[in-house]
């Protein structure tokens, strides 16, 4: 079974942290991995820092311009985490961009995930239809799940149809625009999340852009069946570097 299958089966409310591979040294991902698991995080977003993103805001963008200048590139992330399974057990999804995994070479880049225990990848711009039609065999030869997005635009009936196709979670975010800016009410966010609530949906519901603290992410899970932070921890990274004990004291203050 699917880390992040078993993840869902057996614990709601799940807490998950994104942070950018590299950052802030270059030699930190997999200090920051292990320290977040030790934490009590459930699951983990890995960023692949790319040089145009389409929905990072400012604070990840910096932090990815940051990783590369620090030497950070897919293949050396893929060669830090390449034994994470010797010490880390909770689902970890890698989060970038599709340009720097097809310069990698799909394939290529499917199977080094399989070595190195990924369960899944979030691509915000490959396009739902392309994947299902020229690279989902792909993603299920290697047992990676494609976690696909959605957001508040998106009509139910096309929610729906992802959900038909889509296997781990669906990424439902909370408002159109880029991480860490969150411009619409919490009504008008809480009248979206339980309209996607209430469509009965086979995959759970994870909420992520704008979560950052223990109000927001008991707010996010009361309307589905976890949360993302990433904004947030990226700044306590900055702030506080990756001390593992300044780590616990992130996590325990957003879950209170």
């Amino acid at each position: 079974m699917n880390r992040i299958d078993s993840l869902f089966a057996n614990k709601k409310d799940i807490l998950s942290i994104y942070f950018t591979a590299g950052f802030p040294a270059l030699s930190d991902t997999m200090s920051v991995l292990k320290a977040l698991e030790d934490a009590g995080v459930d699951m983990v977003e890995i960023g692949m820092p790319f040089s145009d993103p389409l929905a990072d805001g400012p604070v990840i963008q910096r932090a990815s311009l940051d990783a590369m200048a620090n030497g950070m590139t897919v293949k050396v992330l893929l060669e830090q985490i390449r034994n994470m399974r010797q010490s880390v057990n909770m689902a970890v999804c890698l989060m970038g961009y599709i340009n720097p995994v097809f310069h990698y070479g799909l394939d290529k880049f499917l199977a080094d995930c399989q070595q190195a225990g990924v369960d899944a990848l979030i691509l915000p711009d490959l396009p739902w239809d392309e994947y299902l039609r020229n690279y989902k065999a792909q993603f299920d030869k290697y047992g990676i799940y494609l976690i696909p997005l959605v957001a508040p635009q998106i009509s139910d009936d096309r929610i729906r149809e992802i959900d038909s196709n889509a296997r781990g979670f669906i990424y439902e975010v909370a408002s159109a625009g880029i991480t860490g800016n969150i411009k619409t009410s919490q009504d008008y966010r809480s009248a979206y999340f339980d309209r996607v609530r209430g469509l009965g949906l086979k995959n759970k519901l994870v909420i992520g852009f704008g979560i950052k603290d223990n109000a927001s992410y008991i707010h996010a899970c009361q309307h589905a069946d976890g949360a993302i932070i990433g904004t947030a921890f990226v700044n306590h990274l900055k702030a506080n570097g990756s001390d593992p004990a300044k780590i616990a004291e992130f996590i325990k203050g957003v879950k209170g």
